[in-house]
């Protein structure tokens, strides 16, 4: 039998971090969210806070769960503010040597049969699982962006996960009132070998002066029935987090997407205007 979890630890408060934090707390778990500084985390539960408050506005949930899940979720300044967790979810930058770098940090201050997972999107799970001291109480847990709306989650077994964590992570996100999907241990997983193509293809289109970006966007949207096209989505992903050869110009002039106001659109007017 796998460990029940109740309280949950979130290591990173970004984007990513904070949708986690936001569906473990309106699904009744206690949350204990961290990160570099109190200024961040703090950030992060501004965020929160927007996010929840639009889904009040739009009759998702009410401002009493609103007001229960918020009360639910405390910082933690420290590791050490993590030892109550029943599993732990690191949610940092996409870098394998900062990942790392936090799983060897962050051990010793966890029970020892406390689960710990990582929101990679793409890095070897069984390798991260290495900087860890409980390989076997290790799997990825990969939510899509953004983490309230999206229905998908999914699991990644390193080699040493045991039967145990794997079926708590499962139900704790049947808890979450999500989906989960199995992938094997290979880069980008499922969701991602599959996407980030297409969007490289969308990119190769553009640059070869086949459309433009409204036109390319379009094409998917209305004829393959996506609800945004390729390159509003790889401005949505972040083009550092999906970075491919032909975006580099993109993110060397820091225009990252919707993160930065400006990536295959200009997101500082009212709507978006295609930049090119």
């Amino acid at each position: 039998m796998g460990i029940e979890i109740k309280t949950v630890g979130v290591v990173g408060s970004g984007q990513m971090g904070s949708g986690i934090a936001h569906v473990c707390s309106l699904a009744g778990f206690n949350v204990r969210l961290n990160d570099l500084s109190e200024d961040r985390i703090n950030a992060g539960l501004a965020t929160i806070n927007g996010n929840m408050a639009r889904q009040v506005s739009k009759g998702a949930i009410t401002d009493g769960d609103r007001q229960a899940a918020l009360a639910l979720i405390k910082p933690a300044l420290t590791y050490d503010d993590l030892s109550t967790c029943d599993l732990v979810i690191e949610a940092a930058t996409e870098n394998e040597e900062v990942k790392r770098r936090i799983f060897t940090n962050l051990c010793p201050s966890l029970r020892p049969d406390a689960m710990v997972a990582t929101n990679t999107s793409s890095i070897m799970i069984t390798r991260l699982a290495a900087a860890t001291d409980r390989p076997e109480k290790f799997i990825g847990i990969h939510f899509m962006n953004p983490v309230p709306v999206m229905q998908l989650v999914e699991l990644i077994r390193g080699i040493a996960t045991d039967d145990p964590t794997y079926e708590s992570s499962k139900e704790f996100i049947a808890k979450l009132g999500k989906t989960s999907t199995v992938s094997e241990d290979f880069p980008a997983f499922i969701v991602n070998r599959i996407l980030l193509p297409m969007i490289n293809e969308a990119i190769y289109t553009l640059y070869e002066g086949v459309g433009s970006v409204e036109a390319i966007d379009t094409a998917m949207r209305l004829g393959a029935n996506h609800p945004m096209g390729p390159l509003q989505l790889a401005d949505f992903i972040g083009l550092d987090t999906c970075m491919i050869d032909r975006q580099v110009k993109y993110v060397e002039a820091g225009w990252l997407g919707r993160k930065t106001k400006r990536g295959f659109y200009d997101y500082r007017g009212e709507k978006p205007v295609p930049t090119r």
